[in-house]
C-alpha cells in the first residue's frame, strides 16, 4: 500500500450516515428476491397465473439485475455514480406500486423485469459509492462488512416479514416495503452522498450492452432450467449460446478503446483469484443452502416459514462474520483470514454430513459454522476486486464482483441439484414407483396412494436417499473450498494485514498489488 493510501483521510458522521442511506436499497434488493417466495401462492390465485406464469414471475427480477448488472455499473462510471443510484431508487420505488396494484399476471412479469433493472441500477452504485466515501482501508473494510450484511439481513427478514404481512393484508403489500426507504433516499441521498464519475469516460458501446444480455440471459436461464427440469437439450442449448455470445462479448472488449468490461483487470493475479474464489464459493454454499432448505420442508415436514427460521441462526452467523472479519483483519494477513474462514466453512460442511433422517439440530449447527466463516471472503474479497480497480472503473470491478455471485449461485444450484439427483436414483429402491424414483416430492405424493406401512417405507427409503444426497453434496463441496482456501493463501500471501504499509515488491509483481 502507497504511502498516500496510508494517509488516507477517514471517513467522519456524514460518511458514516450516507453508509446507512445506502444500506437501505441493498437491503431490499435481497429482500425483495426471498419475499416473493412467499407471496406466490396468494397473488397466483388472484391474478390467476398459469404454472409457466408463476416461474416468470419469481425468475424475472433475478434475470434482470444479473442481466444488467455489469451495464450498470459502467454506466454509473459514466454518468456519476449517485445520479444512477437515484435514477434507480425512483425507478424502483415507482415499480414497487405498479408491482402491488398489478392486475394480470404479464403486468406482474413486465414490472418485476423493471424491478429487476433498477436493482441491477442500485447494487454497483452502492458498493461503488462506499469505496469513495471510506478511503481508510480498515473503514473501508468495515463499511463493506455493512453493505455485505445487509444482503443476508434481507434474505432473514423477507420471509418473516412477508408472512407477517401476508396474514394482515393483500399480496400486494409486499411489494411496498422498499417505497418509503426509495423515498428516504431519494430526499437525502443529495445532500449525504457524494457524486463520482470518470471525466474521461467515452461512450457507452450499445452493441457491447446487447452482447452482454445476449450472453448473460440464457446462461442464466438454462442453467436455473437445468436445476429446475434436468439435464435437456433446451437448457443445455440456452447456456451455450450464451457461452458463444459471451465469447463474441470479449472479442468485442478487447478491441475496444473504452470497453463496457475492462478485461485488463484479469492480469492482477490478486483480482482474479479473488473473483474466481467469490464464483466457487457462491456456486458451492448457495447450491448447498437450497438443498438444506429442501431438506427442511422435504425431509422434516417444516412450512416454508418455520423452514426459513431455521436457515436464520446461520443467516445470522454470516452477519456476525461480516462484521468481526474486518476487525480481524486489522492484525491478520488477508490470505490467512480467508483461508481459515474457509476452513471454518468447510467444517460446517462437514458437519452437515453427520445429519439423519429425523431431527434438524446436526443440520442447523453445521449451517451455522458454514455461515460463519463466510465474513472473511465477501467482505475482504469484494474489498480486494473493487480495490483492483482504478477508481474511475470502480463501479464496473463492483459489478463484475456481483454477476459473479449470480451465475456461481445460479451454476451451484444447477451442478449441485445434479449430483444429488444422481446421489438420490441410485440410493432410491429399484421396485419404487416411478414417481417416487424421479424425486422425493414424487415420492411423497406416491406414498400418500399406497397402504400405511408401504407408504411409510416408502417416505422413509426417499428420506434415506435425499439426506445421502445431500451429505454427498456437503462433502464434495467441503473437499474443493479447502482447494479455494489453499490457491487464496498462496496467491494473497504478499498483502499485509489492513493499514499496514504495504511491502517493498520487485517490478515484475507490480502488476499483482492491489489496496486491501
Amino acid at each position: 500500500m502507497s504511502s498516500h493510501e496510508d494517509a488516507a483521510p477517514r471517513a467522519g458522521m456524514r460518511e458514516w450516515i450516507g453508509l446507512a442511506v445506502l444500506a437501505l436499497p441493498t437491503l431490499l434488493v435481497s429482500l425483495d428476491m426471498f419475499v416473493m417466495l412467499l407471496a406466490l401462492p396468494h397473488l397466483s390465485d388472484s391474478l390467476n397465473a398459469s404454472g409457466v406464469q408463476q416461474l416468470w414471475i419469481i425468475d424475472m427480477y433475478g434475470f434482470m439485475v444479473a442481466g444488467f448488472m455489469i451495464t450498470m455499473g459502467t454506466l454509473g462510471d459514466r454518468i456519476g455514480r449517485r445520479r444512477l443510484l437515484l435514477v434507480g431508487a425512483a425507478v424502483f420505488g415507482v415499480a414497487s406500486l405498479a408491482a402491488a396494484w398489478s392486475t394480470s399476471a404479464p403486468m406482474l412479469i413486465a414490472v418485476r423485469a423493471l424491478l429487476g433493472i433498477a436493482g441491477a441500477a442500485l447494487t454497483p452504485s452502492t458498493l461503488s459509492l462506499i469505496t469513495h466515501m471510506f478511503r481508510d482501508p480498515r473503514q473501508k473494510a468495515s463499511a463493506i462488512g455493512v453493505w455485505a450484511g445487509c444482503f443476508t439481513v434481507g434474505a432473514i427478514i423477507g420471509p418473516i416479514v412477508g408472512g407477517v404481512l401476508l396474514e394482515r393484508f393483500w399480496w400486494g403489500s409486499v411489494f411496498l416495503l422498499g417505497v418509503p426507504a426509495m423515498v428516504l433516499l431519494l430526499a437525502v441521498g443529495p445532500v449525504l452522498l457524494p457524486e463520482y464519475r470518470n471525466e474521461a469516460a467515452g461512450r457507452l458501446d450499445l452493441p457491447s450492452v446487447v452482447l452482454s444480455l445476449a450472453a448473460v440471459l440464457p446462461a442464466i436461464q438454462g442453467l436455473k432450467s437445468l436445476a429446475r427440469d434436468g439435464w435437456r437439450l433446451t437448457p443445455v442449448l440456452l447456456v451455450a449460446v450464451g457461452l458463444a455470445v459471451g465469447t463474441v462479448f470479449v472479442r468485442r472488449q478487447r478491441r475496444l478503446a473504452d470497453p463496457l468490461l475492462d478485461l485488463r483487470l484479469f492480469a492482477d493475479r490478486t483480482f482474479s483469484a479473488t473473483l474466481g474464489s467469490m464464483l466457487a464459493y457462491s456456486m458451492l454454499s448457495g447450491g448447498t443452502m437450497v438443498l438444506v432448505a429442501q431438506y427442511f420442508q422435504l425431509v422434516d415436514g417444516l412450512s416454508p416459514l418455520r423452514a426459513g427460521l431455521a436457515l436464520a441462526p446461520g443467516m445470522a452467523a454470516s452477519v456476525v462474520g461480516f462484521q468481526i472479519a474486518p476487525l480481524l483483519a486489522r492484525r491478520i494477513r488477508p490470505a490467512h483470514l480467508i483461508a481459515a474462514g474457509i476452513v471454518v466453512t468447510s467444517s460446517g460442511l462437514l458437519v452437515m454430513t453427520r445429519s439423519g433422517t429425523s431431527g434438524a439440530t446436526v443440520l442447523i449447527v453445521g449451517f451455522l459454522v458454514s455461515c460463519l466463516g463466510t465474513g472473511p471472503l465477501v467482505t475482504l474479497g469484494t474489498n480486494l476486486i473493487v480495490g483492483a480497480a482504478p477508481p474511475e472503473r470502480a463501479g464496473s470491478a463492483a459489478a463484475m464482483g456481483q454477476t459473479c455471485s449470480e451465475f456461481g449461485y445460479a451454476l451451484g444450484v444447477a451442478v449441485l441439484g445434479s449430483v444429488m439427483t444422481a446421489v438420490y436414483h441410485a440410493r432410491i429402491p429399484a421396485d419404487a414407483p416411478a414417481a417416487a424414483r424421479d424425486s422425493i416430492t414424487g415420492a411423497t405424493q406416491a406414498a400418500h396412494e399406497l397402504p400405511g406401512q408401504v407408504g411409510t417405507a416408502l417416505l422413509s427409503a426417499a428420506d434415506r436417499a435425499f439426506v445421502a444426497g445431500l451429505h454427498t453434496v456437503a462433502a464434495l463441496s467441503a473437499a474443493i473450498l479447502v482447494g479455494v482456501a489453499v490457491l487464496l493463501a498462496t496467491t494473497l500471501r504478499h498483502l499485509p494485514p489492513l493499514g499496514s504499509p504495504q511491502p517493498d515488491l520487485a517490478p515484475d509483481q507490480s502488476a499483482e498489488r492491489a489496496p486491501v
